[in-house]
């Protein structure tokens, strides 16, 4: 009996001991293969009640077996964070990988760039994705790592605003400029390390002199970040009739309307990936959030107008953007442009897809993009995260000077296209006479004058090309 008590005992914490086991094995190993990964690792609380196997398994123990090693998803921290990660799997960042490859011409890009995670992947890699299909590419796969940087996972490095700026920067999302130098960011540059970082975020407020883009868009530590405009910065239910029509144009340069106004295959796309709101409900649930976050430093009074007159900047700037979509459209519709060779790509022709980024077929359409994504983007970003010189100069200012450029192409080419038109009608004109005046070029070649007449033919032609401009 007392033998099978033993027995019974040693059977129960068989996965403690090979736990502990395996950990001095990954430990001894690593220390010497990969030292900086193992300092890391013992650096943080996670280094005192994990074990190296709880995230990549048992099946590598031995530089025979680094294949059999298992990388973790998302669902491998859930497994202890459930709350946190089922936040995160409602909120924006869960689908930034399916975004990625939603976009039309993310397929024909170099590899490296997406799943090498060398470009855009690099940031998307964010996003929900499973242990499958990474034979080639399979690191990156979990996204909670993005913030809470492997192997330390540090939460007071996660909820400094820096943690933010490796992707939140530059072309199309520059908040990091826009916060950092705005007079919240500047408060934070000068007194934040003074700040309490171990501190959670529902007791921020108690040491913070100033808000960071945690406190603001994690509030209370809720991993569900979320926005009333999100990145495309549209609603598809809107109370302004003018606002709404200016909206249908930005909506076809999406394709997600066709030329029509009628919802396209990629309507059905926007709602799950969180790229718009669909009814003013949607928009208004985090509206009202971000009021009470803005809420806890300003007045709701401010905090109201201050968010109110960003929504009015991107009203501004869809004015000046949805001009610019229906003057490249029209130069489609009109023939002037060549219809595109990817034409049975495009949900929404003659109106040109932005979504194509840089793979567009013609320089105007190039400005469209770069207007849509760069200009248009930081004209309402910038308002809403307080930034008056990022507003004026690096959206408003060259969001109308692209448009005017926009204009003068528009013009040049209508003017290429009816000068081509002229000449190729005076061709023709002159190509029929020619046939019918054949049989008579011998004989008027020796009427009396006839030489005279060529001579003042000559000089007049001469005349006119020089008339033209030659």
């Amino acid at each position: 009996m007392k033998r099978l008590f033993v027995l019974l005992v040693l059977i129960l914490l068989t996965p403690f001991l090979v736990g502990s086991a395996a950990a001095s094995i990954c430990i001894d190993c690593h220390s010497e293969i990969t030292p900086e990964i193992v300092r890391d690792f013992k650096s943080g609380a996670m280094g005192d009640d994990v074990d190296c196997s709880d995230c990549h398994g048992f099946a590598h123990s031995s530089a025979d077996t680094v294949d059999k090693v298992k990388m973790p998803t998302h669902e491998t921290c859930g497994a202890c964070h459930a709350e946190q990660d089922s936040q995160y799997m409602d909120g924006k960042h869960s689908i930034a990988w399916t975004a990625l490859f939603a976009m039309p011409t993310t397929k024909d890009q170099p590899k490296e760039l997406m799943e090498g995670q060398k470009g855009c992947g690099g940031c998307h890699k964010m996003g929900a994705k499973d242990e499958t299909g990474w034979d080639e590419y399979h690191y990156g796969v979990v996204g909670c790592d993005n913030c809470h940087t492997r192997h330390s996972f540090s939460v007071e490095e996660a909820r400094r605003p820096e943690a933010c700026m490796t992707c939140h920067q530059g072309f199309d999302h520059a908040q990091w400029e826009m916060y950092s130098t705005s007079k919240h960011g500047v408060i934070y540059l000068t007194e934040g390390d003074d700040w309490d970082w171990s501190a959670p975020l529902s007791e921020a407020k108690e040491s913070y002199t100033s808000p960071t883009c945690q406190m603001c868009h994690i509030s209370g530590g809720d991993h569900k970040v979320i926005t009333s405009w999100g990145f495309l910065g549209v609603r598809v239910e809107e109370p302004d009739a003018e606002w709404a029509e200016d909206r249908a144009s930005v909506l076809k340069s999406f394709g997600v309307l066709d030329a029509d106004g009628n919802p396209t295959a990629r309507f059905d796309l926007i709602g799950p990936a969180k790229l718009a709101r669909l009814t003013m409900d949607e928009w208004n649930e985090p509206r009202e959030k971000m009021i009470t976050v803005c809420g806890d430093c300003h007045s709701e009074e401010f905090a109201r107008i201050s968010l109110e007159e960003g929504d009015q900047m991107l009203r501004e700037a869809d004015r000046v953007y949805a001009e610019s979509v229906e003057t490249v459209a029209a130069l489609h519709r009109d023939g002037i442009l060549p219809e595109p060779d990817y034409i049975d790509e495009l949900q929404s022709y003659p109106y040109p897809d932005v979504l194509r980024f840089y793979d567009q077929s013609h320089t105007i359409e190039e400005d469209l993009w770069v207007m849509w994504m760069k200009y248009r983007m930081r004209c309402f970003q910038s308002a809403f995260h307080a930034n008056a010189d990022q507003e004026q100069w690096y959206g408003w200012g060259p969001l109308k000077e692209t448009a005017v450029k926009i204009k003068s192409e528009d013009k040049r080419l209508r003017a290429e296209a009816e000068l081509a038109e002229a000449v190729g009608a005076e061709g023709t004109k002159e190509t029929t006479g020619t046939a019918g005046a054949a049989e008579g070029e011998a004989d008027a070649a020796n009427s009396p004058g006839f030489g005279a007449v060529v001579s003042f033919a000559s000089i007049l032609a001469l005349f006119v090309w020089l008339r033209r401009g030659g």
